[in-house]
């Protein structure tokens, strides 16, 4: 609800600022409040935000920052013009840090703007979301930013696409909420910026994206530049190659360079791409034996740590870094977000389990006293006598191999949330799916059981993965693995996953506005009576037992 896309449903700011005030308080909120700027209050309460914090924090910045480089002209030529009394203009990196500012005041610039710190904010939005942002005055966390209106238009990397940071406009509060009147302004920038990021790029680079958009124009399908340092790899190469075959690739391709005898990849044609005189790098057009495309073996990656996306991987590398000593780590998250299995994966030792929600805590305590790691599940519904000993467990042992899963929901009482703080400062927040929809691609092959001797592994069209993306997935991955395993094991069809196989609420994709929970069952029920039906109108108006027209009329309001 906080991004351009989304500003019609936006509430009035006076409502928002009044459940702000009520949350502060830690009273009931009324109903309307967008729900991801409720998460984003209760996570910055988490994470021990203060919405009165005065000063900003002494600044950090890196000391060589090849986004500045490419960014500092054109920002300077757009902060000219500016009034600087009214709009500020900032650059921030993925973290996101405040690498370069103009026209902000002392009091409201934030040199980190990640939300461990400062709360909601419209550039760790765009950079969570991959979109441009909008955050409008009590949306903020921060009692310093309730007349602000700021938004954050992502900037990318040159072919990888993968964002590098924001550019970020800030305002006095809009009355009108949207779309902020720096939008075209910050969306200009931005694409500055990303031609800048080309500019600087080393020659060889140039050369190696040019020829790799050559050869995607005039031969098109599976098209894989490399140099060993860069990859350029197109959505159809991702799909036939295997994470072994593009390395196997890559290796070719670096032999070429050097001069070294190498042979293609089977079914590859690797040319080589030259820079001045001398091999630079190589492109690959991918062609099957055959000519049809066919799914090269997919390695399955594990389940705890499949996924590529920006949100995950710094989420996953943070909870890395924390279990590299045998210390607590707290990993927080919405139901069925992986928080258990990433666990599993990133401890090496056999880790003693207990699932609060089905068991007492009892010995397993014992076996932190003897450097065995335990893992505890579901920790909000541990009873209170087994919080009360981790709480007094690591009062006299701060240092034990203590693993916790918390899935935020009901405020927690007065001995959770002393074991909450004390463990917040190892803590690791997962991201929902909905967050990281690029990594379904990569999960359903994780997820997916292994294929019985001769039968080939389970694929999936381009259609059924896009509708797969585009699902909310309100029991995330777990919602997403029984989906996958129950079409491995029960389908009848054979070859790739179509979307015609998926369940009615996939394959038709996500309402076009939040549903009340009996709406969500009335379209749930109009959508598997048109499947029955063959998408017959008349025929699912009479199964229904409701009028032709009441049903196009439901049809429209859901657009089913």
């Amino acid at each position: 609800m906080t991004t351009a896309e989304h500003a019609a449903a936006r509430p009035a700011l006076a409502s928002v600022r009044r459940a702000r005030e009520l949350f502060l308080r830690g009273r009931q909120l009324p109903d309307g409040v967008p729900e991801e700027v409720l998460a984003a209050w209760k996570r910055a309460r988490f994470y021990g935000v203060r919405h009165d914090a005065a000063g900003p924090a002494p600044a950090v910045r890196p000391s060589d920052s090849p986004l500045l480089t490419a960014a500092r002209p054109v920002l300077e030529r757009v902060a000219a013009a500016l009034d600087a009394g009214r709009t500020a203009l900032l650059l921030t990196d993925e973290r996101p840090r405040v690498l370069w500012e103009h026209g902000c005041a002392p009091e409201l610039l934030r040199p980190d703007l990640s939300e461990q710190l400062v709360g909601h904010n419209s550039a760790a939005l765009a950079l969570r979301t991959g979109r441009r942002s909008e955050v409008h005055g009590p949306e903020h966390f921060l009692d310093v930013w309730q007349e602000v209106s700021a938004v954050s238009v992502p900037v990318r990397a040159p072919g990888t696409g993968r964002p590098l940071g924001t550019v970020t406009v800030t305002a006095r509060l809009c009355a009108e909420c949207a779309p902020h009147p720096g939008a075209p302004l910050a969306e200009a920038a931005a694409s500055a910026v990303e031609a800048g990021l080309l500019a600087q790029a080393r020659a060889p680079e140039r050369v190696l994206l040019d020829a790799y958009l050559r050869a995607l124009r005039e031969r098109g399908g599976a098209v894989v530049a490399l140099d060993g340092r860069n990859r350029f790899v197109s959505e159809a190469a991702e799909r036939l190659l295997s994470p072994e075959g593009l390395a196997a690739l890559e290796r070719d391709a670096v032999a070429l360079i050097r001069r070294a005898d190498a042979e293609a990849a089977p079914g590859a044609e690797l040319t080589p791409v030259t820079c001045l005189g001398e091999v630079v790098g190589a492109v690959a057009v991918l062609e099957p034996p055959g000519g049809a495309p066919r799914p090269a073996p997919a390695v399955r990656a594990a389940v705890g740590l499949a996924g590529r996306s920006v949100p995950w991987r710094h989420a996953v590398g943070r909870a890395s870094e924390l279990t590299r000593y045998p210390e607590p780590l707290l990993l927080v998250g919405e139901r069925g977000t992986g928080k258990t299995s990433l666990a599993r994966e990133l401890v090496p030792v056999p880790v003693a389990t207990v699932d609060a929600a089905e068991d007492e805590l009892g010995r397993e305590v014992g076996e932190l006293l003897n450097g065995r790691a335990l893992l505890v599940r579901h920790v909000e519904r541990l009873a209170q006598s087994g919080t009360a000993a981790l709480n007094s467990l690591l009062e006299e042992r701060p240092g034990v191999p203590l693993l916790v899963t918390y899935t935020p929901g009901a405020p927690p009482g007065p001995c959770l949330q002393r074991l909450l703080d004390t463990l917040a400062a190892r803590s690791v927040t997962l991201p929902a799916l909905r967050e990281r929809r690029e990594d379904i691609r990569e999960l359903v092959t994780a997820l997916a059981p292994r294929p019985a001797p001769g039968q080939p592994p389970l694929t999936w069209t381009l259609d059924a993965l896009r509708a797969l993306e585009r699902h909310p997935w309100p029991g995330n991955v777990t919602e997403l693995a029984h989906l996958v395993r129950a079409l491995a094991e029960h389908r009848r069809a054979t070859g790739p996953v179509r979307r015609a196989e998926l369940p009615d609420p996939v394959r038709e994709g996500p309402a076009a506005r939040p549903l009340s929970p009996m709406e969500h069952a009335e379209r749930a029920a109009i959508l598997e009576a048109l499947h029955t039906h063959g998408g017959n109108k008349a025929r699912t108006a009479a199964a229904l037992g409701i009028a032709r027209a009441t049903l196009y009329r439901k049809l429209r309001g859901y657009r089913v």
